[in-house]
């Protein structure tokens, strides 16, 4: 697969969260986030039809492409969408 270079970091970043929100189950987490309106500590698998190990997965992408943060409150991961980064990206979105 043949790759190309983009200008900038700011068009890295942007291409990094347009690939995280473009998978329907990583779309759907940030909806539940959403929803929900605050920090989710408890499940979120509840609400999806994938194993816990899949959805590790998908919260590490969007957390890597900082479009979510998690808190460490043992013995969980607190999850909460990254609203300063997801305004950003909207923002590039638009002018696109």
């Amino acid at each position: 697969m043949k790759t190309i270079e983009l200008p900038s970091t700011t068009d890295e970043r942007l291409v990094t969260m347009l690939r995280a929100v473009a998978n329907p189950i990583r779309y759907r987490i940030l909806q539940i986030l959403r929803e929900r309106g605050e920090c989710q500590c408890g499940p979120l698998g509840d609400s999806l039809p994938i194993a816990q190990s899949t959805l590790s997965q998908h919260l590490k992408v969007l957390r890597e492409a900082g479009l979510i943060q998690g808190t460490v409150t043992s013995p969980s991961i607190c999850y909460c969408r990254d609203e300063e980064n997801i305004a950003w990206l909207k923002q590039f979105v638009q002018d696109l």
